[in-house]
């Protein structure tokens, strides 16, 4: 048996034709320190994942969101005319700031300007 390239070649002889060569099955070492850390995070995943079962976190979870539907539904949501005024009343308010900030910016360069000048 001849090895070339990582590939076992059980005929000595010049390959013409037929099936490749099947690749070695022996598993390297490297290969097997490359997927530790990720056994011990699944491992550690999954004793958290027990441990919450057990304390039953999880029905508090589904309990709170249940209660926030709940919560949700008692809500009182704007018309669709409610809701265009008051975006409106957002658009004008950020022009009225936006023309602030330009008419401060304006003022306070003038006076830097002429404070330096």
């Amino acid at each position: 048996m001849v090895y070339c390239g990582g590939l076992e070649n059980r005929c000595a002889r010049k390959r013409t034709g037929g099936s490749n060569p099947s690749l070695s099955a022996k598993i390297e070492i490297k290969e097997v320190k490359g997927l530790l850390p990720i056994l011990i995070g699944v491992a550690i995943a999954l004793a958290i994942f027990a441990l919450m079962w057990r304390q039953g976190a999880f029905l508090k979870l589904s309990s709170y969101f249940d209660e926030t539907k709940e919560e949700l539904r008692k809500c009182t949501w704007p018309t669709r005319a409610e809701l265009w005024q008051s975006t409106q009343v957002v658009f004008v308010a950020i022009i009225i700031v936006g023309i602030f900030t330009v008419i401060v910016d304006i003022v306070a360069s003038w006076i830097i300007q002429s404070l330096v000048a």
